[in-house]
């Protein structure tokens, strides 16, 4: 029986470990040709090695699939379009874009460098607009000379960057930005045959185990309720012709649950009174009226953002 992306292409970036791992192997798995992107660095981004990749690529060519690795960074503009074509060159062709590639580099806003700010914005938003839009120049032209194209971007958020999480400005920022970034290419792709939607995903990966106490001492059950593989079997859907019509959503996805992230919405309005002591009043009204911010779940709590 035919895979759900049988005879598809699709690049995933970071993908030698955790969930970008778990989206390469499901996707070969589908009958997807993958190239299994990923620099290898730390989870902060440092140092570099292939190794994690070139084993992804083994365990899907022992598995009968196709899969070349490729180490280029994310984050440099020409390497990433070098990517796209060679991908385009191996395959001779490009489906789908999975960017998954990301970093931590936690810290309070009052502490936080300048350095990890830039490492992490650069690695997540610059990351995933490097090969998107190389990826989506190649889409357009494709369309433009007449090819039917069915293609996908399938972006990476965060539950961090959709609510909030203390100690992550660098990261949920720059997890907010992919948010609307996915947003806005649906808008501006889908008239060539692209779609794009975004995963916010909790799973147990390296970033997120040391916040969790450490990978040993996390119960298996947690481990398997929250394995990366819950994530991927979305991702695949949306990498497979079956999502065709679905774009410019954001899904939260935590093990066994998926839930469509509903974004932004005007809420309650008043007439400005154009001064400041008029304001006062009028704010404390519609913040009455107004649903509060979600918790880190997603879920309402009037209490979070409380001033102590």
């Amino acid at each position: 029986m035919a895979g759900l992306c049988e005879g598809r292409v699709a690049i995933v970036t970071g993908a030698g470990r955790g969930i970008g791992r778990e989206h390469a192997l499901m996707l070969a798995s589908e009958g997807a040709k993958v190239v299994v992107n990923d620099l290898g660095g730390a989870t902060d981004g440092t140092g570099s090695d292939l190794g994690p990749a070139k084993e992804v690529v083994a365990e899907i060519e022992t598995q009968g699939g196709e899969a070349v690795v490729d180490g280029s960074d994310v984050t440099d503009f020409e390497a990433a379009g070098r990517l796209v074509a060679q991908t385009v060159e191996t395959f001779g062709r490009l489906d789908v874009l999975v960017n998954n590639a990301g970093i931590l580099r936690d810290r309070m806003i009052f502490s936080m460098s300048e350095a990890e700010w830039d490492a992490v914005v650069a690695v997540h938003l610059k990351g995933h607009f490097c090969a998107t839009r190389h990826a989506a120049a190649h889409w357009r032209e494709r369309s433009k000379a007449g090819d039917e194209v069915d293609a996908r971007i399938i972006n990476t958020a965060s539950p961090s960057g959709l609510y909030g999480n203390a100690g992550q400005t660098n990261y949920g920022a720059a997890k907010a930005g992919i948010a609307a970034l996915t947003m806005v290419e649906a808008l501006e792709l889908g008239r060539y045959g692209v779609t794009a939607n975004c995963l916010a995903p909790t799973a147990v990966t390296r970033l997120v185990a040391p916040v969790m106490g450490g990978e040993d001492n996390i119960p298996d059950a947690t481990k398997e309720a929250l394995s990366p593989r819950w994530v991927a079997a979305v991702a695949v859907w949306l990498a497979s012709p079956a999502a065709r019509d679905v774009t410019g959503r954001v899904f939260d996805v935590r093990g066994d649950r998926i839930v469509v992230a509903e974004g932004w919405h005007r809420g309650p309005e008043a007439p400005n009174p154009g001064t400041p002591a008029g304001v006062g009043p009028v704010i404390t009204e519609l913040l009455a009226a107004a649903r509060p911010n979600a918790d880190l779940d997603g879920r309402d709590d009037p209490t979070r953002f409380a001033v102590p």
